[in-house]
């Protein structure tokens, strides 16, 4: 029988996985896989498994909140997904292969890079995906790139995906956020299908996390759409700083 402070605990990593996950368009898996191995004792791949279970959830309440506002377009994402589905098994066939040091350094380095661009790119509200033959190839070599991070590191793909198509492909930050909930979807799920079969996911963990996530989201959500995107900018800028520091102490600590 759990103990009553796990169930606070997942209500209370939730609760702000869904409010980070609506405001920064991330699926909420850098701050619930931490959350849940300090907080409820959880090992590695089981807090992974149960994040990534969570995350279907409270995505699915994050890409309502930002297609109401037409924030959300649907076919950058499908071509995204393509990319991604691939680049998750080639980055699952290569983790034995590359150095999995000098691809998290060098991720890191890619952050730090991605958060200096960000002080000097400020999306319009207005700008949109225009999509063509050259972006069409670009989303795909973008969720090719995404898969193999996630398939090598296990790390969601809203970090590289929002900062991506603000930079590269002209989105407005809403657009970024909102399509980028929107490939997360069926990449937890199918995800979630081979844990499940592999026994790394607490089912009732995930559901109290997913469901008091989807109290949260649309609160995010609303709280992206109302700040100055140069605020928004910074706060993810932020946010990515976050994400490196936590990176770059897992990887000097598996030494």
């Amino acid at each position: 029988m759990r103990r009553r402070i796990d169930w606070v605990s997942f209500v209370v990593i939730g609760l702000v996985a869904g409010f980070m996950s609506g405001l920064f368009g991330v699926g909420g898996g850098i701050i619930v896989v931490p959350l849940l191995i300090g907080l409820a004792g959880f090992d590695q791949k089981r807090a992974a498994g149960t994040s990534l279970a969570a995350i279907v959830p409270t995505s699915i309440a994050g890409v309502v909140s930002y297609a109401l506002h037409g924030d959300v377009v649907w076919l950058a994402g499908l071509v995204l997904c393509v990319g991604s589905i691939a680049g998750a098994q080639l980055g699952s066939h290569l983790l034995h292969k590359l150095p999995k040091k000098a691809v998290q350094w060098a991720f890191i380095a890619f952050l730090i890079a991605v958060i200096v661009s960000m002080f000097f790119v400020i999306p319009s509200r207005d700008a949109e995906i225009h999509l063509n033959g050259f972006s069409i190839v670009g989303l795909i070599a973008l969720g090719l790139v995404v898969g193999i991070l996630s398939g090598i590191l296990g790390i969601g793909g809203g970090a590289v995906i929002v900062p991506m198509l603000i930079l590269v492909f002209g989105a407005s930050d809403l657009v970024a956020k909102g399509t980028s909930l929107a490939i997360m979807i069926p990449t937890a799920i199918s995800g979630t299908i081979g844990n499940v079969r592999r026994r790394n996911v607490d089912l009732p963990a995930a559901i109290t996390i997913g469901l008091c996530a989807c109290l949260t989201t649309a609160l995010g959500a609303i709280v992206a759409g109302a700040i100055d995107p140069v605020l928004a900018n910074i706060l993810f800028a932020v946010f990515l700083a976050a994400i490196a520091v936590q990176l770059s102490v897992r990887a000097i600590r598996s030494r």
